[in-house]
């Protein structure tokens, strides 16, 4: 007598509860959002994605949907944001920022490298680190995060660590510049530089004057968009890597600057191309702003839920201390750049 094979799920399916998971936190997060502005619905995922990964701890069936949104649903979240960005728009705009943006980029590229290693902060972290104070917070890290490949709890440690730095400078930004008393143009200039997310740049900018409010939105949009360049050069090292390994073992042929590419990134630069060309009706803009803006929370959520605590404690208090000085380094440096050009 035969007895009947049973058959596991197919993967789509077994997608399924993990994936439900996610978009039930990321609503969540999404409203919780909406109150708390300053703070932001990506971080609110990702730290309530943490929470219910370590205290309630969902069982292994959720494991394959949680992978799969931690990595797919970020990369299109990443492209769908490219039918919200206009190049020619920023490249026009944002010439005037271009010096001190490049300056503190960097300065944030090498304090992370050489901070990093003076710490023993190990390489992916600093790269999460470096890329998320340099170019635009949680965004950055979430587009270069599966190029490299770190470990979800890394990549939630990272923007933890962006986050708190975020919330000090919308704090203490505008204080500071009116104490230096700093022209509008001026710290708008110096909060699209320095300070990581947008929503951050925009609460301090605009905290500060309309006029700064509206500048540095302005130079955090140019900031932003560096970020694709800064990705191919990184997908281009890492296939270096990979290429050098094989060669070493023994196995060239077997290498695929296919398989490592970040499709992705071209998939946003085709996005942002038909954004540029107009084909995007304005009415249908923010729509889909939103749309990419939930994709990142319910991606960065999947994080969460993969995210160790334990492992993140026992990372220590080193990365907290390279994002605080690598900030610090950018914030100097765009004020200095400023001082040398005349633009305070």
């Amino acid at each position: 007598m035969n007895t009947p094979s049973i058959t596991s799920p197919s993967p789509s399916l077994q997608r399924v509860p993990g994936l439900l998971l996610a978009v039930a936190i990321g609503l969540l997060a999404l409203v919780l959002g909406r109150y708390m502005p300053l703070i932001g619905g990506p971080v609110i995922g990702i730290v309530l994605g943490i929470v219910v990964r370590n205290l309630l701890s969902p069982g292994e069936r959720f494991s394959p949907g949680i992978a799969f949104t931690g990595k797919y649903v970020l990369q299109w979240s990443i492209i769908a944001l490219g039918f919200g960005l206009s190049l020619s728009q920023v490249a026009r705009t944002g010439l005037q920022s271009l010096a001190v943006t490049l300056v503190t980029m960097t300065v944030a590229f090498l304090s992370a490298w050489l901070l990093g290693r003076w710490l023993g902060v190990h390489d992916k972290l600093k790269i999460l680190i470096g890329v998320g104070t340099a170019i635009c917070g949680g965004s950055a890290i979430a587009a270069v995060a599966p190029i490299i490949r770190p470990d979800d709890h890394d990549t939630a440690f990272a923007i933890s660590t962006i986050f708190l730095f975020n919330l000090v400078a919308v704090l203490l930004f505008p204080l500071l510049g009116h104490l230096m008393h700093m022209s509008d143009m001026g710290f708008g200039l110096w909060a699209g530089t320095a300070i990581n997310d947008t929503s951050s740049v925009v609460a301090a900018g605009f905290s500060y004057s309309k006029a700064a409010g509206d500048y540095a939105t302005i130079v955090k949009l140019t900031r932003a968009t560096l970020i694709i360049p800064v990705a191919l050069v990184l997908a281009f090292a890492v296939a270096a890597r990979e290429k050098r390994k094989l060669k070493e073992s023994g196995e060239v042929g077997h290498f695929s600057l296919a398989k490592i590419f970040p499709w992705f990134i071209l998939w946003f630069l085709v996005a942002s191309a038909v954004r540029t060309a107009g084909f995007i009706p304005l009415a249908v803009q923010p729509a889909i702003h939103q749309v990419a803006e939930f994709l990142i929370i319910v991606a960065l959520t999947a994080i969460g839920l993969s995210a160790n605590l334990r492992r993140m404690a026992s990372t220590g208090v080193r990365p907290i201390l390279l994002g605080l000085g690598v900030w610090i380094a950018v914030a100097v440096s765009s004020l200095l750049v400023q001082l040398v050009i005349g633009q305070l």
